[in-house]
């Protein structure tokens, strides 16, 4: 009987722990480009939807780091979120236009990725 309960208890820890993340929706552009050509843009969300994935794999531009404009505000990803947004890129049949949910936990303007997957429009 305890056993039971424990691992039910468990289980609602779990599942909280997956409510408790944040999730933005929108289009993943590197760092170099968010906070240049496409922040100076009067609509930097357009800009970035425009931006072609050959662009944003480029060497120099992953090396700058990748994020995801959502709402307006671009979104800075930590390591693994580099990786699952590059891994996520490189899947899609998109050449530009993409659209992208992204889990995880946002703090300020940086956001800790678990999760990186395409979204049909």
């Amino acid at each position: 009987m305890l056993k039971k309960f424990i691992f039910s208890l468990a289980a609602v820890m779990a599942l909280s722990l997956v409510a408790m993340a944040d999730e933005l929706t929108g289009h993943i552009v590197d760092k170099a480009c968010a906070t240049g050509k496409v922040a100076k843009q009067a609509d930097p969300q357009a800009a970035a939807a425009n931006e072609t994935k050959g662009c944003i794999t480029m060497e120099g531009c992953l090396k700058s780091g990748l994020g995801v404009y959502s709402g307006g505000k671009y979104y800075e990803f930590d390591e693994k979120g580099n990786a699952l947004a590059k891994a996520a890129l490189e899947k899609s049949k998109k050449d530009k236009g993409a659209k992208f949910k992204v889990t995880g936990k946002v703090t300020g303007a940086k956001i800790a990725v678990t999760e990186v997957t395409e979204v049909s429009e």
